[in-house]
């Protein structure tokens, strides 16, 4: 079975002929906007791995870009989705009710670890989508009208969302942007300033979102906070907990919602349903909870949760949508969610996770390109730099890595606010030995490129 197959390139070259027609056609029909350095074009999935059309097998540690926690083809999600479109596949909330909605609200609303005892949950699409949504409903609740977020911050490409992300690369030519958007310094460790101890780094952090407040947007006119709790096209930063906790503190002082954006962090990412719950372990909430990815195992969907006095507070016809929480994607989040409990998923997470931290903290020992190793659960980044003490970027070995390991059989992703880290994605329904496999093809592709 191609579940538990190990990667297998059996054509002379990459694409393969097959593949190579298809990507041929790809080219003069789709943008070219829509970029995909990778020539595979898939057959089938089955759990962490793709065979692409010519009958070539790889390893895929991107998971659609975080989407696939349960792997690819779950034999039960598709059942699931099946008896679903049996009865019927569309049901928009404002017409009719569907079971299957109410059903995930109740257990999202359940889950989740925002504040308050009473909490309320609504669907959308994308993660875009749930992240403007979460900014809807905290505009609605304080009657503010700005926001904050931080450099490094992917939050999706709408106009809002474009503007809430920090690289704009994924916003060239498409301004003006939305006014009341405010940024600060993420706490990028790895990068403080040059010689301040790590000691001093939250309180130079903390500085730094305070200058926000004093120079661009005073406090009692922001709505809300936006913080990734592991950045994730930012190049997989966490998001330290003594900067949550005090970010926590500001947001209560001043009357703003903290929102957690957990569209690429959550379903047992990091080794808990949601990354947020490490904040709840250390006395923190945020308010508002938005998600999406993993969700449905590659149905559109993504979900927002709040208290119920926060969702409240949404006048009718502000939220919601056509497509917002179909059947077929919410049959898909229930069986998710039971998937993730019964398998003990978020476990598997730190079991993968501790496997490639420690892999790849050996290979910084043995490679000087690898500047730094850092991550969540099985969220974990590898960050390479051309000299180790001045740390500058080296996104072109990243290029050549991504481009190698595909050649044998393995698919990773860059990301970063360079372009120089390369992230682990990989389903967490991957086996030791396709993990095993995927380690060393990486660490023979960095030998080669260096």
């Amino acid at each position: 079975m191609l579940r538990d197959a190990l990667p297998k390139i059996v054509t002379p070259s990459l694409p393969g002929p097959k593949a190579a027609e298809i990507l041929e056609r790809r080219k003069k029909t789709v943008p070219s906007a829509i970029r995909c350095p990778y020539p595979v074009v898939i057959q089938r999935g089955e759990g962490a791995m793709v065979e692409d059309v010519d009958g070539n097998r790889f390893v895929d540690w991107i998971g659609g870009v975080g989407v696939l926690n349960v792997g690819y083809s779950q034999p039960e999600i598709v059942a699931a989705v099946k008896e679903q479109a049996d009865r019927y596949f569309h049901g928009m909330a404002n017409v009719v009710t569907h079971p299957g909605y109410v059903a995930l609200s109740e257990k999202l609303s359940e889950l989740a670890p925002v504040k308050g005892a009473h909490k309320k949950a609504y669907f959308a699409n994308s993660g875009a989508e749930a992240d403007e949504n979460a900014v809807k409903i905290a505009k609605a609740f304080t009657g503010r009208p700005n926001i904050l977020v931080f450099s490094g911050a992917f939050h999706g490409r709408t106009l809002l969302t474009m503007a809430m992300t920090s690289k704009k690369s994924y916003a060239v030519g498409m301004g003006p942007f939305p006014d009341g958007v405010y940024r600060a310094e993420f706490p990028y460790l790895y990068r403080r300033p040059e010689g301040m101890p790590e000691e001093k780094a939250i309180a130079y952090y903390l500085q730094k979102l305070q200058e926000v407040f004093d120079q661009c947007s005073p406090a009692q006119y922001i709505a809300a906070i936006v913080v990734e709790p592991v950045q994730g096209e930012g190049g997989f930063i966490p998001a330290p907990l003594e900067w949550v906790k005090a970010v926590r503190k500001l947001c209560d002082q001043h009357g703003i919602l903290l929102i957690a954006d957990e569209v690429q962090c959550g379903f047992c990412r990091t080794g808990r349903l949601f990354a947020s719950e490490y904040w709840q372990e250390s006395g923190v909430q945020p308010d508002i909870l938005a998600t999406a990815k993993s969700i449905a195992a590659g149905l559109p969907l993504s979900a927002i949760v709040a208290r119920e006095e926060i969702m409240e507070s949404v006048p009718a016809g502000v939220i919601g949508g056509t497509y917002c929480g179909n059947p077929l994607a919410c049959a898909a989040g229930l069986k998710v969610l039971e998937i993730l409990e019964r398998d003990h998923l978020a476990e598997r997470a730190l079991a993968i996770g501790k496997t490639v931290m420690e892999r790849y903290r050996t290979w910084q020992q043995k490679y000087p390109v690898i500047g730094d190793v850092r991550g969540l659960g099985a969220m974990v980044g590898i960050e390479f730099v051309k000299n180790r003490e001045s740390k500058e970027p080296y996104p072109e070995l990243v290029s050549k890595l991504v481009a190698e390991t595909a050649q044998h059989g393995l698919m990773v992703e860059s990301a970063g606010v360079y372009g120089n880290v390369i992230r682990f994605l990989a389903p967490l329904v991957i086996t030791d030995a396709q993990l095993e496999a995927g380690l060393q093809i990486f660490e023979q592709a960095i030998a080669a490129c260096i």
